[in-house]
């Protein structure tokens, strides 16, 4: 089944992140994936996540449908021009992908140092309105294509977001410029989850809820206090700081989080920092 029918049907949706290898060596990134294939309906093929340069998504999601996996391209606005958007468009509906996670992407920078110089002419939204057009059969500039790509379309949101009047005035958007599906910023406060959902009663899409299995207590507290959009929670650092084995607390607690939010949301999205043991254990233990 496709990711697309998956989304259509009544199966609850699990997608995973795979980043893309820093260098010409894909194997790994490959083997894990594959590792995962009928676990999964689908996997995200990150852009320069955390604006570190790795290889361009589109070369990793091509090889995994030759593996027989479905992708998703994360398609991310800092890097490129509306032009340099439109071609990766055009040239991954060409090598057979057929879903794409419309981004803005994080601002290039490190311990204060920029790391690139930023595009950001389009932003998440924009994107999903330029793929629309072409689906259409034009280019941005209003210009006939030779042959239409179509493509399930999906953007992200932040349930823990302090601005959230701006968070769902932007998730309408997406949804109104053809986002099928929503996948959402890491979750450890369900309470925060529950509202957000009521809060966007009546919106038409697919919601896959954001799970990051944290590892130790030092990530979970970086993760607190260095990660943007992330809320970990007292309760949280507290079980990740006094378990004996942190890595297996931060499954359990991924676990506890699924099975209580599953009845909110359509699915899940996996990141696990390329840990793909993760991932089976988590679905087994859910």
């Amino acid at each position: 089944m496709s990711f697309k029918k998956a989304l259509a049907s009544k199966k609850f949706v699990l997608t995973a992140e795979i980043f893309p290898p820093k260098g010409v060596d894909a194997e790994d990134a490959i083997s894990k994936a594959v590792s995962l294939k009928g676990i999964v309906d689908a996997i995200n093929v990150t852009d320069n996540q955390r604006a570190v340069m790795r290889m361009n998504p589109i070369v990793l999601c091509h090889k995994l449908i030759h593996e027989g996996i479905d992708s998703i391209l994360q398609m991310c606005c800092r890097d490129r021009n509306s032009m340099g958007l439109s071609s990766d468009v055009l040239a991954a509906y060409a090598l057979g992908i057929k879903n794409i996670l419309s981004i803005t992407g994080d601002y290039p920078i490190k311990n204060g140092k920029v790391l690139a110089k930023p595009v950001f002419e389009l932003d998440s939204v924009q994107l999903l309105d330029l793929i629309g057009k072409m689906e259409k059969g034009q280019d941005l500039n209003g210009s006939p294509l030779k042959g239409t790509p179509s493509f399930c379309l999906g953007a992200t949101v932040n349930p823990n977001s302090e601005q959230m009047d701006l968070q769902i005035m932007k998730l309408k958007k997406k949804i109104a410029a053809g986002a099928e599906f929503i996948q959402t910023q890491v979750i450890y406060d369900a309470d925060i989850f529950k509202r957000f959902v009521e809060s966007i009663k009546g919106l038409k899409t697919k919601l896959l809820l954001g799970i990051f299995p944290l590892r130790t207590f030092e990530m979970a507290k970086f993760m607190e206090e260095k990660v943007p959009g992330v809320k970990v929670g007292d309760k949280v650092l507290n079980r990740m700081q006094n378990s004996k084995d942190p890595k297996q607390e931060g499954i359990q607690i991924a676990v506890e989080t699924i099975k209580e939010l599953k009845p909110y949301c359509d699915g899940v999205h996996f990141m696990t920092m390329n840990d793909a043991e993760a991932v089976k254990e988590i679905v087994a233990k859910s």
